[in-house]
């Protein structure tokens, strides 16, 4: 009998595309870890673990969190509600193995539920793979030090030989993005303009379910001319494939890793943690949307694309379950 592998699927459930990027990179890294003898399942982290879930997941030989920034220093207080345990899961969950898992914000100290949570549910045993060091710090603080920082499982195909296909030039047309819930209507205007004025051709890709009507509530000068693409990853991929010399620059991250994988010259916008600790600890082009008046400048400069991952890191988190199969 094959035994299950238990995928905890943020983009179940999800408004943001980006859980999509994220859990398809990371269903690619399981299927290739576990390429045979292994059903794959997949358990929501946006609603409740019911008896079903729980049975699944007591019956998996390993089961892991699909990335995002899913760790909180509050229990049951980050905004989204990105992993929804109750109380009692945190005595009948346990074992779960991070994957390219990163902190919600920047935030105080862990307090006493969360601590109890994350210390009872995660494996205590097996290394796990968050996606800065920051995250790394925090579950240290709480005593959880079997962590190594791998970056995002999205990162993983940035590899040097990858990342010379990127054009180091500006192209002659860019996809852009904004971000609904970390809305300044200022300096995404100001962006929108400085692409205007740098590209022939400017669309934007709607990677959350309201960014196309936080778009639409910017000036008409501004949005004026702007082509809007579907909000689906194939809409995404289609243009990203077909129009020539097409770069990426916005405030969506992965939107913008999606972008470099598929060769695209990216530049990313800041807004939160992920991307300034993601440039921080792995060299990502990354302009925080503060210095939005550097963005005119660092478009037409030439830059490389070198993404600082420790591949022999990753290959030792993979390895551990080599050994335990």
């Amino acid at each position: 009998m094959a035994s299950i592998i238990t995928i905890l699927n943020t983009s179940i459930g999800s408004l943001n595309v980006g859980d999509e990027i994220i859990v398809d990179a990371v269903r690619k890294v399981i299927d290739e870890m576990f390429a045979e003898n292994f059903f794959i399942a997949n358990i929501p982290t946006h609603d409740v673990i019911g008896k079903k879930g729980k049975k699944i997941l007591s019956r998996s030989k390993y089961s892991f969190v699909a990335g995002t920034n899913l760790l909180s220093s509050k229990y049951r207080v980050m905004r989204f509600k990105q992993w929804s345990l109750k109380l009692i899961d945190f005595f009948q969950v346990e074992n779960i193995v991070l994957m390219g898992v990163g902190w919600t914000n920047y935030q105080e100290d862990v307090n006493f539920l969360a601590k109890l949570m994350y210390r009872n549910v995660l494996h205590n045993e097996l290394l796990h793979s968050v996606r800065d060091n920051y995250t790394k710090l925090k579950l240290a603080s709480i005593g959880i030090k079997n962590v190594v920082n791998t970056g995002c499982p999205t990162l993983w195909e940035l590899t040097p030989s990858h990342c010379r296909l990127i054009p180091t030039q500006k192209g002659k047309n860019v996809i852009t993005t904004i971000t609904d819930y970390r809305m300044d209507k200022e300096k995404d205007g100001q962006m929108l303009e400085v692409l205007k004025a740098n590209y022939d051709q400017v669309y934007i890709w709607f990677q959350g379910s309201r960014d196309e009507t936080y778009f639409d509530s910017l000036p008409v000068n501004i949005t004026a001319g702007i082509v809007k693409i579907s909000s689906t990853l194939k809409a995404f991929d289609k243009i990203l494939a077909e129009k020539d010399e097409i770069d990426y620059v916005g405030t969506r991250l992965h939107a913008g890793i999606h972008s470099m994988k598929k060769t695209r010259r990216s530049i990313i916008i800041g807004v939160d943690n992920r991307a300034i600790e993601m440039k921080k600890d792995f060299s990502l082009n990354v302009i925080e949307r503060e210095n939005i008046r550097d963005l005119d400048e660092f478009l037409n400069s030439n830059f490389e694309t070198k993404v600082n991952l420790d591949f022999k890191l990753i290959q030792q988190w993979k390895n551990q379950f080599k050994f335990n199969t």
